[in-house]
């Protein structure tokens, strides 16, 4: 990354440096607005953790940074999240604090396409994947657009092509960064994926009864095609697609939630 970036780790009781045994581990990723402060200030996490025999890594994400290598027009280098956070940061937590080979991943919003795409590019490397309002398609009609749009909160200066190029002059990049089109290297992985259904019918979900806003609308759109991919392929996928909801923390901390007692028995802890 060529600069300095923070990671939050929380350890299980009985954890050192020491031990002689290795601890199952979390990837806990944000989203796009927020730090790698975000898990632990905005939902209970620690809490959770607190109660099991794991380690919860909450790792440094950028702010709209992708969860991928950066295409820089052929160049390569910085950003490259993706390397910094599978091979440089996973190996350090290896060889530094005892993490072992049983890990999972969850996130939320960017968060949560970086858990899907991390899992599909590395098949094998997760037991579990979990995304809450995550967008699950890059190059679903009209998605390259909208992605390309957020980028631009990084500045007025920042090139929306530096990240993976023209969704059709370089569609190969994109496809590489699709869950859809990398769904085959979900296989083997449990996944759970949650996000809010706009405008249908039905009984309202916990905590709130508010309308879905179009952050979380533009997720379920995206989420449509991954589910369709994941039945043609015959992958199994527990989803909670509640009526409506906001995309917001507090259906965040509530999938969690749902989804921990899930991700703790793929792990065995």
């Amino acid at each position: 990354m060529r600069k300095t970036l923070k990671v939050r780790l929380l350890v299980p009781k009985g954890w050192s440096r020491n031990a002689k045994r290795t601890w199952p581990i979390v990837w806990a990723l944000h989203g796009g607005n927020d730090r790698y402060t975000a898990w632990t200030k905005k939902t209970d996490i620690a809490a959770l953790a607190a109660r099991r025999q794991v380690l919860v890594v909450m790792p440094e994400g950028g702010f709209a940074g992708g969860y991928t290598n950066w295409w820089n027009y052929g160049r390569g280098g910085s950003p490259a999240w993706e390397t910094f956070h599978l091979t440089e940061l996973r190996s350090l937590l290896e060889k530094r604090y005892r993490a072992g080979r049983k890990r999972a991943v969850l996130g939320q919003s960017s968060g949560g396409y970086g858990a899907l795409i991390y899992a599909a590019r590395h098949p094998g490397m997760f037991r579990f994947a979990a995304s809450y309002s995550g967008y699950g398609s890059t190059l679903t009609n009209g998605a390259p657009d909208v992605l390309m749009t957020g980028l631009s909160g990084l500045g007025p200066f920042t090139d929306k092509y530096a990240m993976w190029g023209h969704p059709i002059f370089q569609r190969n990049i994109w496809a590489a960064h699709d869950p859809v089109s990398k769904a085959a290297g979900l296989r083997g992985t449990k996944l759970f994926l949650s996000v809010a259904r706009r405008g249908v019918k039905g009984p309202l979900d916990p905590p709130t009864g508010q309308a879905a806003d179009p952050a979380e609308a533009f997720c379920w759109y995206t989420t449509q095609p991954l589910l369709k991919r994941l039945k043609q392929l015959k992958i199994p996928v527990t989803t909670h697609l509640y009526a409506k909801g906001t995309h917001s923390w507090a259906y965040w901390k509530y999938e969690l939630h749902r989804s921990w007692p899930l991700i703790m028995k793929s792990l065995g802890a």
